[in-house]
């Protein structure tokens, strides 16, 4: 018996049915079980964005970043220099760098009868590596962050009744005059009674402390209290957080002997952050007469001058 004709008949129906399958196949994996579509992040879909790159992808040459007037003033130089040699001063001496574009630093040195200048200029670009987590500003924000807490300086987080008082030791609320429980800081920005003072608590009177605990610095612990002002350094013009220079900056001021003699010496150390680029600007003053003391608020305030100018520069 011929079955030829019959097998022609029924192989059209399966086709047809393989295909349907097919197709239906290829839609449910189109979609989840939401109907939202696979590109749906909710939907497991990898829509990840990467982080953006910073903002400079270079840096300037230090040593003839600083403006010449604002060098002389900084470091002035002795009439028996000839030109030459103030050219020479002037002009700095750049640092070893094994990348351009990534750390650049310049130096000065300058002496006079009343003793030693030097002041030094160093640009460092951050770049993340991981740019599907953290971008190059933020990875720039935990080098400055570090920083601030090398120096022993609270770090200034948010405020408000967000921010909670340092805890008690004893497990219990802090309790206020009233009697009644604390659940945050009072009006004013001022510890609740009790509260503790030690690393993460800026005492009221220190440089750069408002009073309020300061939030702990991610991956140091708790933030140290700011530090006090070196001897005969003005409270008001010890070590501390600036405002309105870069994105955010600290200033260290310390006394330290200088050579053999019983001079004191100052150091000023201004560190900024612009964007994904970190900014120091150390000035040193150093007497050859014993018992002499740089002035604070003079030194502070040519370090302060030249880093305003330089996150100027940036900003062009």
């Amino acid at each position: 018996m011929d079955r030829s004709p019959v097998r022609r008949r029924v192989l059209p129906g399966i086709a047809m049915l393989t295909a349907l399958v097919a197709g239906t196949a290829g839609l449910a994996g189109c979609t989840d079980s939401s109907g939202t579509g696979a590109g749906d992040p909710k939907g497991g879909g990898n829509t990840a964005v990467p982080a953006q790159p910073g903002k400079y992808r270079s840096l300037p040459q230090p040593c003839k970043a600083a403006d010449p007037k604002r060098l002389r003033a900084m470091l002035p130089a002795v009439d028996s220099l000839t030109t030459e040699q103030r050219d020479q001063l002037y002009a700095g001496t750049a640092e070893a760098s094994y990348d351009g574009d990534r750390h650049v630093g310049c130096r000065w040195n300058a002496q006079t009868p009343e003793g030693t200048l030097l002041l030094s200029v160093t640009f460092e670009r951050v770049v993340s590596y991981d740019r599907a987590t953290t971008s190059d500003d933020d990875k720039a924000r935990q080098v400055y962050v570090r920083r601030l807490t090398d120096a022993h300086l609270p770090f200034p987080g948010p405020t408000g009744p967000t921010v909670s008082p340092t805890a008690n030791p004893t497990g219990g609320p802090t309790s206020n005059p009233t009697g009644g429980p604390t659940t945050g800081p009072p009006p004013g920005g001022a510890p609740a009674t009790g509260s503790a003072t030690g690393p993460g608590a800026s005492p009221a009177g220190l440089p750069g402390g408002s009073g309020a605990p300061a939030p702990a610095a991610s991956g140091s612990g708790s933030a140290p209290a700011s530090a006090p002002a070196s001897p005969s350094t003005p409270p008001e013009l010890g070590s501390r957080v600036l405002e309105g220079l870069g994105n955010e900056a600290f200033l260290d001021d310390k006394l330290a002997a200088a050579g053999a003699t019983a001079a004191q010496a100052r150091t000023v150390r201004i560190v900024f952050r612009t964007s994904n680029v970190l900014v120091t600007v150390e000035y040193s003053v150093q007497p050859s007469g014993p018992g002499t003391v740089p002035p604070s608020a003079e030194t502070q305030d040519r370090a302060r001058q030249l880093a305003q100018a330089l996150a100027e520069r940036f900003n062009q």
